[in-house]
C-alpha cells in the first residue's frame, strides 16, 4: 500500500514464519504477491481502457476477434481461448454487441452456434486500446524484457502445477 514504511508481504511472511508455519511461509507470500501484483495490475488496465468504455475482458475478446483470420469466432471457442466460463463470454460479447464494436452472426455450418464477429468500430478501438496498454502497462511493467519472460515461465509452473 501506498504511502506504508514496511512492506505488508514481508511482514506477513515473517509473521508466518514466527507462529510455526515456516515451511509454508514463502509460499504464503509469493501467492499473497501474486493476487496483488493482479489486483495492481488490472486496475491499471481498468484505468486505460475505461476511457474506451471497456473492461479488460472485454478487451480481451475484441483483441482475440481482431486477431483472427476474419475476425470472428464461434463463442464457445473465445471462451476456451480466453479461458473463462461460456456465460462470460456471452456476457462481454452482448455488451461489446451494445457497444457496436462486436455483431453476432449466425454459426454458417452449425445450426445451432453463434460466431461473434468484430466490427469495423471494433477494429479501431482495439487498435488504439491495445496501443495505450502497450505503452502505460504492457511496457511498463517495471520488469525488463529477460525479467518478464522468467515470471512468465516461473508462474506457468504455478500454472501447471494446479492443473492448467
Amino acid at each position: 500500500m501506498a504511502g506504508l514504511d514496511f512492506d505488508p508481504i514481508a511482514e506477513a511472511r515473517r509473521q508466518w514464519d514466527a507462529h510455526g508455519w515456516g515451511e509454508v511461509a514463502d509460499g504464503m507470500a509469493a501467492l499473497t504477491a501474486v493476487m496483488r501484483a493482479q489486483q495492481l495490475l488490472l486496475a491499471r488496465c481498468d484505468e486505460v481502457l475505461a476511457d474506451f468504455d471497456l473492461t479488460f475482458a472485454r478487451y480481451e475478446l475484441l483483441a482475440l476477434l481482431s486477431f483472427t483470420r476474419h475476425g470472428e469466432l464461434p463463442l464457445g471457442k473465445a471462451g476456451a481461448r480466453l479461458q473463462v466460463h461460456p456465460a462470460s463470454v456471452t456476457n462481454a460479447v452482448n455488451r461489446l454487441v451494445e457497444a457496436g464494436l462486436v455483431q453476432k452472426l449466425p454459426h454458417p455450418t452449425d445450426g445451432r452456434g453463434t460466431l461473434a464477429s468484430i466490427t469495423a468500430d471494433g477494429r479501431v478501438v482495439a487498435e488504439a486500446a491495445t496501443a495505450r496498454l502497450n505503452a502505460e502497462v504492457f511496457g511498463a511493467l517495471g520488469l525488463s524484457a529477460t525479467e518478464a519472460r522468467q515470471l512468465t515461465a516461473l508462474l506457468a509452473k504455478v500454472r501447471a502445477a494446479s492443473g492448467d
